[in-house]
């Protein structure tokens, strides 16, 4: 019996990835950051693929599946499902080949990427908005595949999509004479990082390639924990750009061969890199491209004195996701937080609580209240913003000695998701 030949990109694979895209793709730069290498003691640079033209990566591995289809396949059309960023890509691929494309995208897609999509795919792509998740538009997608006969364009899980993605890694060992200790890439579904770490391991294999997924999307590592692609039951939405529910079969067989880790990164660590990176270096990311830079804490005591790559990997964020991102953060540093404050129905309750009960630095920024004339206690949910985390314990018992401490809701997801 012949066994199944394990697909792995050759590096000629990649080669001719490089010629097919080079007309579409701008090498981006590979940037020393100060603060981050201050920050870790390291020697950390970033590659900007954020600067592509679509703003992502996405366009690599989108325009080499597209330009590899057949005359008929091109006539047909192709269909495609995305959380935004592989939607840019083929849309801008569907208009420079002059290929109608249809686009599946989740309702929670920011729309910045979504007029996105319209601007670079034009006249020559139709937008579906379908579902709650990644995983909602795909199933809608692949339907309308059988029905209609087109070629799908898959986001991670195919080998075109993947030769395209590796030419960042091919690229990245152009760019330095300095040897790379380490790789940080961002994982959704594993496309990239299946890229990156078969070219690496081909021509550095002294290169650790680390993937980094966000905690609530965790698909990759439960998978390679599981030693199984496993499909998770529910995601975490926010970093969008990393959020399946199952990563894909040849990507899962590349990363857990390949990989040399795999790590999540709570979502407010990642809201509080978005911040850092805009207020100290002007750099505007998407969730998933703030992956690489938020988990180098994680890494601090093995990464010192290296030279590490960060790949940002895009900066589609929508304006509109910036009190979210700064709410995350703040929860995240333990600066806010949110009671369920007993208030005695009486003249004056506010004013001291206001006066004997917050400390000097804490500021209400959430405040709900309904008073019931018919009992002696009210309930408020009040938000408190700190300037140390330390001034935690002491609201909390000035809160309790002033009998106005009712519940804490930070730690009750179910009550708490109304509120952020």
């Amino acid at each position: 019996m012949k066994l199944k030949t394990v697909y792995r990109p050759t590096l000629s694979d990649v080669e001719k990835a490089v010629a097919v895209i080079k007309e579409v793709v701008t090498p981006t730069p590979l940037q020393l950051n100060i603060t981050a290498s201050n920050k870790v003691g390291a020697q950390v640079y970033l590659k900007r693929e954020d600067l592509q033209l679509v703003r992502s990566y996405k366009i690599r591995g989108a325009y080499n599946k597209i330009s590899s289809l057949t005359n008929n396949e091109r006539a047909n059309g192709v269909v495609c499902a995305s959380a935004g960023n592989h939607a840019q890509g083929v849309a801008f691929s569907c208009k420079k080949l002059q290929i109608k494309g249809t686009i599946f995208m989740p309702v929670p897609t920011p729309n910045q990427k979504v007029e996105q999509v319209r601007l670079f795919g034009g006249e020559f792509c139709d937008i579906k908005l379908v579902g709650d998740t990644f995983d909602d538009a795909y199933l809608a997608a692949k339907e309308f595949e059988k029905e209609n006969e087109l070629s799908f364009i898959h986001p991670f899980d195919d080998e075109k999509v993947i030769e395209g993605q590796a030419t960042i890694g091919l690229e990245l060992l152009e760019q330095t004479n300095e040897t790379i200790d380490y790789v940080f890439v961002p994982v959704g579904g594993g496309g990239l990082a299946s890229g990156v770490c078969s070219v690496f391991k081909q021509l550095s294999p002294t290169t650790k390639i680390i993937g980094v997924e966000p905690g609530g999307a965790p698909s990759m590592s439960t998978s390679i924990k599981n030693n199984k692609n496993t499909t998770l039951s529910s995601v975490d939405k926010f970093v969008d750009g990393a959020a399946v529910k199952r990563v894909g079969e040849l990507t899962y067989s590349i990363c857990k061969e390949l990989l040399d880790d795999m790590i999540t990164v709570p979502e407010g660590k990642v809201c509080q890199t978005i911040l850092e990176l805009y207020s100290k270096d002007a750099i505007v990311v998407e969730p998933a491209g703030a992956l690489t830079l938020a988990v180098l804490d994680f890494y601090k005591e093995e990464i010192k004195g290296k030279n590490i790559v960060c790949l940002v990997s895009g900066s589609n964020n929508d304006i509109s996701r910036t009190a979210e991102i700064k709410e995350r953060a703040l929860l995240y540093e333990n600066l806010k937080h949110y009671f369920l404050v007993s208030f005695p129905q009486r003249a004056g309750a506010l004013k001291e609580f206001v006066t004997e009960v917050l400390g000097p630095n804490d500021d209400i920024t959430h405040f709900e209240y309904s008073k019931k004339h018919h009992r002696e206690q009210g309930p408020a949910v009040v938000g408190i913003q700190l300037k140390e985390p330390k001034d935690f314990n002491l609201l909390l018992e000035r809160m309790k000695k002033k009998s106005f401490y009712g519940e804490y809701l930070n730690n009750k997801p179910d009550l708490f998701q109304f509120l952020v």
